[in-house]
């Protein structure tokens, strides 16, 4: 397949990595932001007897650091980008989980002391998987901070439908279950639902494919594991000759 345009639905301050991936392959990229991160607003935060923070996605260690001053403590990101997203905010101990909920689960549990304290939970008010009931099960103590909000976008651009009626985007990637349904309704709503019948996409997760399914895709692929290497891995077997 030759890939020349794709569409990448993360918000901006997700997609930078993303897009100079496929600029590299010689992928054009056009952005069409779903969700819109707006972090809450609220008091310093309380870290009164937290030994670390957890933090399920980018946003939420974005969000902790316009709250909090504090880089001191240790750091378990979810996957890679949430990793380096902590490093470049001043975070200096930081480990990273396979890419999903249950894998940073399985890194705490294996090492960190559930005696030596509270674990700080950074989020937004929905929540992917049940990190706290998995660490309760192993004896941690976690405690949920809200500090974002990711917002759906109410429409699809003007950019977005143009490309899809002159049958422009060959690709589109998509990150979150909630992305993949913010775009099945936009489209649907539109009177659009058609237009992705030419185009493949591929999905971080199999429950972001589930969301997918209910437009005709040309084909669905799902990444091998939940992370931005899997998913250039994909690109890079389909766009090879």
């Amino acid at each position: 397949m030759t890939i020349r345009r794709a569409l990448v639905t993360r918000p901006p301050e997700d997609a930078e990595g993303i897009s100079q991936a496929l600029a590299t392959r010689g992928i054009a990229v056009q952005l069409e932001p779903l969700l819109t991160i707006h972090v809450l607003d609220g008091p310093p935060l309380s870290l009164a007897g937290v030994q670390g923070v957890l933090a399920t996605s980018a946003n939420g260690v974005r969000a902790f650091a316009a709250r909090c001053p504090r880089r001191d403590l240790p750091l378990w990101a979810v996957g890679d980008a949430t990793a380096r997203c902590a490093l470049a905010l001043g975070f200096s101990a930081v480990e990273a989980a396979g890419g999903n909920v249950e894998r940073l689960a399985d890194l705490v549990t294996a090492r960190v002391d559930p005696a030596a304290g509270t674990l700080l939970h950074v989020a937004g008010t929905r929540l992917a998987g049940d990190l706290a009931g998995r660490l309760a099960g192993a004896g941690f103590t976690v405690r949920r901070a809200v500090l974002y909000e990711a917002r759906p976008a109410a429409a699809a651009s003007p950019a977005l439908l143009a490309a899809l009626d002159q049958e422009a985007l060959d690709l589109a990637l998509f990150f979150s279950p909630r992305t993949a349904e913010t775009f099945v309704t936009l489209l649907q709503g539109a009177g659009r639902g058609a237009s992705c019948r030419r185009m493949q996409a591929i999905a971080l997760s199999p429950a972001v494919a589930e969301r997918l399914s209910r437009l005709p895709w040309k084909r669905i692929h799902v990444a091998a594991h939940p992370d931005q290497a899997a998913l250039l891995s994909v690109i890079d077997a389909e766009a090879r000759p």
